[in-house]
Parts: structure tokens; C-alpha cells; sequence
């Protein structure tokens, strides 16, 4: 009989041992870029806007609840305000990119709340500093949103 060579690759199997505590493990998600909520709004708006100006856009019903999730939990709207809390993320390269997206997406108001929402912070970067962070994005939160 004769075998015929597989048409795809073999695809590892998950270890879904993926968890973001205070030992962050995202397994293949490591070190994979990860967006905000703004970032994701600003981002899905510009591509139907495009979209839209070649009327190629199908508003399907997830597409549109998607986008209602993101105009409400969204926490920057002004795409000026986006790219500044993104600057000050990026600016604090100890933390993961997940643990930058998720301070951007969660707006914690106390350095003590953003560790507890994400333990993985506990030993990257001091009260202090996480605090500061925190206040400057909270800035940009009330200067125009």
C-alpha cells in the first residue's frame, strides 16, 4: 500500500497549562503582541471605515457586537490619547506585552488593584513606580475622554 506525505503539518498540541498569575505562562501566546481595548476599537473602526469606502464592508452580527463591546469597555477614544498610553507601556519593557495591554485595557486607579488583577506584576516593578505609571495614564483618561 502506499502512503501518501501529509498535506499539512503536524500542529503541536496545546498544553493547556496557560495561565496569567503571578507566574505568567502564556505559552504559545508568549511573546505575542497583544492590543488594548482602545487599540482593538481604533484598529476594527479603520479597517471598516476602509472598508466601507470600497463597499466591500458585511456588517455581520458579531462584527457589530464586537464593536459595541469596544465602544463600551474601551477606556481611550481619541487616537492621540491611544498612542500616548501605548508610549508610556512600551517605555516599561520589563513587563510582558500582555501585562502592558492589560494595564491599558484595565485603567487601575492603585497600584495595590493592578497587582491583584494581574499577579504576574507582584515582582517586575516596585509600588511606586506601577503607581506613577497608573496616574499617567489616569491624566490622559480625564485631559479630553
Amino acid at each position: 500500500m502506499n502512503e501518501h506525505a501529509p498535506t499539512a503539518r503536524t500542529r503541536e498540541k496545546p498544553s493547556g497549562d496557560e495561565e496569567a498569575t503571578a507566574d505568567l505562562k502564556l505559552g504559545e501566546f508568549q511573546n505575542v503582541p497583544t492590543l488594548t481595548l482602545s487599540e482593538a476599537r481604533l484598529l476594527i473602526n479603520a479597517v471598516i471605515d476602509h472598508r466601507k469606502s470600497q463597499r466591500k464592508v458585511e456588517e455581520t452580527e458579531t462584527l457589530i457586537k464586537t464593536q459595541d463591546y469596544l465602544d463600551v469597555f474601551a477606556r481611550f477614544k481619541q487616537k492621540e490619547n491611544i498612542e500616548a498610553v501605548e508610549r508610556m507601556l512600551s517605555a516599561k519593557q520589563e513587563l510582558e506585552l500582555f501585562e502592558r495591554s492589560q494595564l491599558g485595557s484595565l485603567c487601575c486607579e492603585t497600584a495595590e488593584e493592578a497587582k491583584t488583577l494581574i499577579p504576574s506584576l507582584s515582582n517586575k516593578i516596585s509600588d511606586q513606580d506601577l503607581q506613577e505609571l497608573l496616574d499617567d495614564i489616569t491624566k490622559l483618561r480625564h485631559f479630553v475622554e
